[in-house]
């Protein structure tokens, strides 16, 4: 099945195969007035972990006991709140908008780790259900994508349960939970997936996020195919973003590599890697935009303050 079909946000899409022309191009840009033009991407929301997203609620456990969120885990919580009732509409114009969570919605058990709220995974996908049911319902369409198997289960067997509850839209193979996208978003092309390689130093932060990028470009040029106006990853925790100079189709114009921020702070792991030690949790989501010259994104990212000093 080629690309094109496989794009779900704009069902007339140019003719298959081969480069594009000048003229395919401007006919693409003259969109319905009713055509949606914006997708939200939120990402590592980690629901069941103490450090997650978690609603300000008490939780019923599977087992009758109640689990009440922190205080840390209640500032996120308004962040989410402001996210989508304040950020959102602004930067969407209060238009429609597709909604896709790019992967880890869920905690999982893993790594012997003993941060979750319960190793019962139906509590958790019943957690990330109550965060992401009311985003869902205000969407115009709902989409997901698979994340860490350790995280999500084996081939993301947990994400693809919660997906389906949700009512995401299907992929090819009738998957709820995909493991890539390919997306048009008007007449942008975007290519969505989890993972991204990381790095342990600041200094570095973007290397990973440009090859990403460029990666990209080449395996579309060595099939002929259409590159990616913009590339979104997760995974990382951070935000960043590389934008590079390009032409299409005639025209120029920016290709975008970003990766997504997330909604869980700074777990044991993190403070044993480097990079992870030094810096604060990003959290946050992202909007990718199809504006009426070119298509972009913008960032909601939010960090919490250092810890207290102790006086000695």
């Amino acid at each position: 099945m080629g690309r094109y079909e496989r794009s779900l946000f704009d069902t007339q899409h140019p003719t298959m195969g081969g480069t594009l022309t000048k003229g395919v191009h401007v006919a693409r840009r003259k969109k319905k007035v009713d055509q949606v033009r914006n997708l939200v991407v939120v990402s590592d929301l980690h629901a069941g972990c103490r450090v997650g997203l978690c609603p300000p609620d008490p939780i019923r456990l599977d087992d009758g006991g109640t689990y009440k969120a922190s205080r840390l885990q209640s500032k996120i919580w308004a962040w989410w709140e402001e996210f989508w009732a304040e950020w959102v509409p602004r930067v969407t114009r209060g238009e429609p908008y597709h909604v896709l969570c790019n992967g880890d919605a869920l905690d999982g058990v893993h790594h012997n780790s003993t941060t979750q709220i319960s190793h019962n995974i139906s509590d958790q996908i019943r957690i990330a259900e109550m965060i992401l049911a009311p985003v869902v319902e205000k969407a115009e369409n709902y989409y997901h994508i698979r994340g860490t198997e350790a995280h999500v289960g084996p081939s993301g067997v947990n994400e693809e349960l919660l997906a389906k509850s949700l009512g995401a839209v299907p992929g090819d193979q009738g998957e709820y939970a995909r493991w890539e996208m390919w997306a048009r978003l008007g007449y942008g092309l975007i290519h969505l997936t989890h993972h991204i390689g990381t790095t342990g130093s600041m200094h570095y932060e973007t290397t990973a996020v440009n090859k990403e990028l460029t990666e990209m470009y080449t395996e579309s040029a060595r099939w002929s195919e259409e590159p990616p106006d913009v590339v979104v990853r997760s995974h990382r925790h951070r935000h960043v973003k590389v934008e590079v100079n390009v032409e299409k189709h005639g025209h120029p114009g920016i290709a975008i590599s970003t990766v997504t921020p997330s909604w869980q702070l700074k777990t044991p792991f993190a403070y044993r890697i480097p990079g992870g030690r030094a810096s604060r949790p990003q959290i946050g989501g992202i909007l990718v935009r199809c504006g009426d010259e070119e298509i972009y994104t913008r960032s909601f990212v939010r960090a919490l303050k250092g810890t207290k000093e102790t006086k000695l």
